[in-house]
């Protein structure tokens, strides 16, 4: 508390009515602080009353910074907080969205709100980073989640060029409605994405269509914060994302919604992949090369209209195969110093496993699907990367056979 009040300015003593200490800053404005991590009872309750003083519900001015450990995620009712800022991750996805849900509450004259998540860096000079790096992978698990969190919900629609047509209220940018090409519309009011995809699967059971429409957040909160999809994702170079995206994720859906049948479970894993993707890819378009700060309300809607229009098609197998992490490491190759990179993807690429029997077993299956669909295995030797994954699966699965067989 003491650094921080140094570093905003002189301490000029504490309110006597509200127990807020006041510091002046070098610009001449007196801050008022609220100093909830002081855990002598008498000065604390002071503090936490005056903070509740319904007189003051509507008072900008009563308070401007508060100081607190673990007051967020326990909730307080302050709709003035534009900026929400932690120091360390936060472990749920529950305590990210109570954060963010009292940052980005509407107040009288507040335009903008933000979240700043400091993590410490691992230290590419000690020997044991194993604590410092999963904290890393926390923290950027948990920021994949905020994007998710804030972004438009998504409602994703095969693309049929004989039968989809536009949806009243939807605005589907310069030009309109196009029947040949996949569209994406935005729904003002609602806040709500609509995008065509070609080669989507419906979901059939009423189940599964309310998770694609309601609980995507939930699978990519589980996908973001699986430690193996997340390692894989930011540091293995010779990563193939279809296993990341149709494998890791098709494997958590299937342990999370084992009562589904299987299609159905492809068709929620291919929105919630869709969904992740999208984000990523429009913040990247938003963002722009040079990773600032997107300028309009409309970065994302545009991100995403540019990214459909960029790509020749919006196809299921085109989303497969982008990295859901690739945008989240090049954040942190920006962030991070080259030597604690390389320390942090060293302690990684040292717990690396080969194949897994669950693994070759998902990969035959995925490898059963390119059968149908081409007439032909996939092949060991080609050039296409993921088909070569799934050739390794098929022959993994034989060697276990012939090995079986000979006891």
């Amino acid at each position: 508390m003491e650094h921080i009040i140094e570093a905003l300015g002189d301490w000029q003593g504490t309110d006597p009515a509200t127990g807020f200490q006041l510091v002046r800053t070098p610009e001449g404005r007196t801050l008022r602080i609220a100093d909830l991590v002081d855990d002598d009872p008498g000065k604390r309750d002071k503090v936490a009353s005056a903070l509740k003083d319904p007189v003051q519900k509507n008072n900008r001015d009563h308070v401007d910074i508060i100081i607190a450990l673990g007051m967020a995620k326990e909730g307080f009712d302050w709709i003035w907080c534009e900026h929400a800022l932690t120091v360390g991750y936060r472990a749920s996805l529950t305590e990210i969205v109570q954060i963010i849900g009292r940052a980005t509450r509407d107040a009288p004259g507040k335009t903008r709100a933000r979240f700043t998540n400091l993590i410490a860096e691992p230290d590419a000079a000690e020997s044991a980073v194993t604590e410092a790096v999963n904290d890393t992978l926390k923290a950027i698990a948990a920021s994949l989640l905020m994007e998710q969190v804030l972004a438009p919900r998504f409602e994703f629609k095969p693309k049929n060029p004989t039968t989809s047509t536009a949806t009243p209220g939807f605005d589907y940018g310069e030009g309109g409605y196009d029947p040949d090409k996949c569209n994406v519309g935005f729904h003002e009011e609602r806040g709500v994405f609509q995008i065509e995809i070609k080669g989507l699967a419906e979901p059939k059971s009423p189940e599964a269509a309310r998770i694609c429409r309601e609980d995507l957040n939930e699978v990519i909160a589980t996908f973001v914060q699986d430690k193996p999809s997340i390692e894989r994702g930011l540091f293995d170079e010779e990563l193939v994302p279809e296993e990341l995206t149709q494998v890791r994720l098709g494997k958590i859906i299937k342990d999370k919604y084992p009562e589904l049948d299987e299609d159905d479970q492809e068709a929620v894993r291919q929105h919630a992949i869709a969904a992740i993707n999208l984000t990523q890819q429009a913040k990247k378009v938003a963002l722009g090369d040079d990773g600032g700060e997107p300028s309009a309300n409309t970065a994302l809607i545009d991100g995403v209209r540019k990214f459909a229009m960029d790509v020749r098609e919006l196809d299921i197998d085109l989303i497969d195969r982008i990295n859901p992490f690739g945008e989240a490491y090049a954040i942190l190759a920006k962030t991070m110093s080259e030597d604690s990179l390389k320390t942090v993807a060293a302690a990684i690429a040292a717990k690396r496993t080969s194949l897994t029997l669950e693994e070759a077993r998902d990969l035959a299956k995925r490898a059963l699907k390119f059968k149908q669909e081409r007439g032909r295995l996939p092949s060991i030797t080609s050039p296409d990367a993921w088909e070569k994954r799934m050739a390794e699966g098929v022959a993994f699965l034989a060697r276990m056979k012939a090995e079986a067989a000979r006891g």
